[in-house]
């Protein structure tokens, strides 16, 4: 068994994230799918759309929610699911070093893959220097 990701996002962001994270790596080592979420969306049904996809995903050791912005509707919603003992944990800001540190290590435990996706969304962020000759 291991852990399963869910990644609700605005527009397609969460479905081009994981496209690109699959292209890179040859295949998709976790269970993944991605909820996305429109401007015009009615929140319930979104929720309800996430309570689906976290039923079908929980077959393992958990659920490994990975959300764009903080506060904003697809991070709101997931928080709704937030549930240490149901083992469904929530990390918002996503972004692909975040995405290809968590598909990395699919053998974690769902504590492990926090702190993968932390330390991934972390220390993926650079600011580029042209180094000088």
């Amino acid at each position: 068994m291991s852990v399963a990701l869910l990644i609700i996002t605005h527009g397609e962001v969460g479905r081009v994230l994981l496209d690109s994270a699959d292209a890179m790596l040859s295949g998709t080592p976790l269970q993944a799918e991605v909820v996305a979420v429109s401007n015009q969306c009615n929140p319930d049904a979104v929720a309800q759309q996430v309570d689906e996809a976290i039923m079908r995903l929980k077959q393992g050791d958990g659920v490994l929610v990975l959300t764009d912005i903080y506060g904003a509707t697809p991070s709101n919603i997931a928080m709704k699911f937030q549930n240490d003992e149901a083992r469904v944990m929530v990390v918002s800001g996503i972004n692909l070093p975040m995405l290809i540190r968590v598909l990395n290590y699919p053998d974690l435990s769902i504590e492990q893959l926090l702190e993968k996706a932390l330390s991934g969304g972390r220390d993926g962020v650079f600011r580029c220097q042209r180094e000088e000759d």
